[in-house]
């Protein structure tokens, strides 16, 4: 599985069809995504996948790599590149 999908979520969550996702992609990279959006976000990514995040995994979630990780760790299979 590529990115595409888990980049399609950021774009909508966060409004911005130009955005690329990548493994050190952080809040601070991203217009708009306060704690606020970051719950968003993980909705969003919830609902996509079908898996539900724990809270210190919502909490230790810094960078889109993190998310890969504890996505894969829940049995998902997306790629890292």
């Amino acid at each position: 599985m590529s990115l595409d999908r888990f980049q399609s979520i950021f774009r909508s969550v966060f409004r911005d069809d130009t955005l690329v996702v990548h493994c050190d992609l952080t809040a601070k990279d991203v217009k708009g995504w306060d704690s606020f959006n970051h719950i968003n976000l993980i909705v969003a990514i919830e609902d996509a996948y079908g898996v539900t995040f724990r809270t210190d995994e919502m909490a230790g979630a810094a960078t889109v790599g993190n998310l890969i990780d504890i996505l894969r760790s829940k049995g998902v299979d997306i790629a890292a590149g």
